[in-house]
């Protein structure tokens, strides 16, 4: 390997932090396993995402103690647009975050970061994109009346913005780079609270804007009229799926500090497989640069485009990068594409290999293990076992088996997921 002191070496840009998210304890640790610098994760009150299952104190110990002991860090959403009723138990969670050593708190309101500073002067803030950061102005005044240490960009900004943005201030710089995408500014909506009464500023969202609709005249009831020609109506709401995975070179040169991966309600499987496709992403990058390429000429190998696809996603959108997205970046038609590879099991031990199942797998299915390099291993399953030696033909989710495949997987470690390709109708 080049010796670090080499002239190339010394001109490589840092790699920006790998921020995942963390619904549970077991995305977590599936997070940690493929790559994430650092998770963000919520309590079960104060954080935007209320539906995940969260943290409690309890596990919010165990989530702090298990990302250390492994060199990654742990940021605590405290996002929502908190009401009065929500100050005073605010204020004893501040402590307990602090408390615990935590590496940052998340907020979006001002009166929230303000109790914040006051407790826990020690604790690094991060700026939610909830706070719609989209001028240098903003970002200056976030930092030096605020304290923020870290700003999560609106999503609305594109690349040239996001430079001027580090031309302006010394704050580290944080960009979503990966997953669903609101139809409001960065997030603010309120058609969950006018359709179901579920507040999403208050982390409840019950997301309305992936429903069907349809177009009804007063005088015409239960006359339905399709806003596009389809029986079903038309998802008008319902945006493609964020992906900057081609943009990162651009992103790193750009002086992005950590890029994000939304996704606290999305399925372990999920998690696992864009986690690592974005650190061995950000890899291969590094090593281009070792080399001696150029940030702004590299691209990424079809291999990975060809992972990205086996990933379960409404389609991509580039959103603001480049240009005002389109009515081509919305999905009018349907609520999601047809996910053709599901995560079958979690890797719980390695003798036996032992799985934890999530989805059917049978004798003869052929399935993946997602390693630590962008090609996947394919195998195919020889014989299924419960823990006691009972053979099985199928064994649905959730059920702990034990499997036996031919070729026998040369690597395999606990954490590691294994997926198959679905059989379409």
């Amino acid at each position: 390997m080049m010796p670090i002191s080499s002239p190339v070496a010394q001109s490589v840009p840092r790699l920006p932090e790998l921020l995942a998210p963390a619904g549970n304890f077991e995305k977590l640790v599936t997070a940690i396993h493929y790559g994430a610098d650092a998770v963000y994760l919520g309590g079960k009150a104060f954080s935007l995402r209320a539906r995940a299952a969260n943290f409690e104190e309890d596990e919010l110990r165990r989530a702090v103690a298990y990302a250390h002991g492994r060199g990654v860090k742990v940021y605590v959403t405290v996002n929502i647009f908190a009401h009065g009723r929500d100050l005073e138990p605010l204020e004893s969670y501040v402590l307990l975050l602090r408390e615990i050593g935590v590496d940052g708190c998340i907020v979006s309101d001002p009166g929230v970061l303000a109790i914040a500073r006051r407790l826990a002067p020690e604790l690094p803030l991060h700026l939610s994109t909830q706070a719609n950061v989209t001028n240098a102005a903003s970002a200056r005044f976030w930092v030096e009346q605020g304290g923020v240490r870290r700003l999560n960009l609106a999503r609305e900004l594109g690349l040239a913005e996001i430079r001027d943005m580090r031309a302006a201030t010394s704050a580290e710089l944080e960009v979503f780079v990966h997953g669903a995408l609101c139809i409001s500014y960065s997030g603010r909506c309120l058609l969950s609270q006018y359709f179901t009464g579920r507040n999403a500023n208050q982390g409840d969202c019950a997301h309305p804007c992936r429903y069907a609709y349809a177009v009804v005249e007063e005088k015409r009831p239960g006359q339905y009229f399709p806003v596009e020609e389809d029986q079903r109506g038309t998802y008008i709401f319902n945006s493609r799926d964020l992906c900057l995975l081609d943009r990162l070179p651009l992103l790193i040169a750009a002086g992005v500090d950590a890029i994000k991966i939304e996704g606290r309600i999305k399925s372990a499987g999920y998690v696992g497989a864009v986690v690592r496709l974005y650190r061995l992403a950000l890899n291969w990058i590094h090593q281009q640069l070792f080399s001696g390429q150029s940030l702004v000429s590299l691209a990424l190998p079809e291999v990975f485009h060809k992972e990205l696809n086996k990933i379960g996603t409404r389609g991509q959108t580039e959103n603001f990068f480049t240009a005002t997205p389109s009515s081509a970046d919305m999905l009018y038609d349907r609520m999601r594409f047809e996910q053709r590879f599901v995560p079958v099991g979690i890797i719980r031990a390695v003798d036996p290999f032992l799985i934890e199942t999530r989805h059917a797998i049978a004798v003869g299915d052929r399935v993946e293990y997602l390693g630590r390099t962008i090609e996947t291993e394919a195998v195919t399953v020889r014989d299924i076992r419960l823990e006691d030696g009972t053979p099985l033909h199928r064994a649905n989710p959730g059920n702990k088996v034990i499997l036996q495949t031919e070729p026998s997987l040369a690597t395999i470690e606990p954490h590691a997921l294994l997926r198959k390709e679905m059989k379409l109708a």
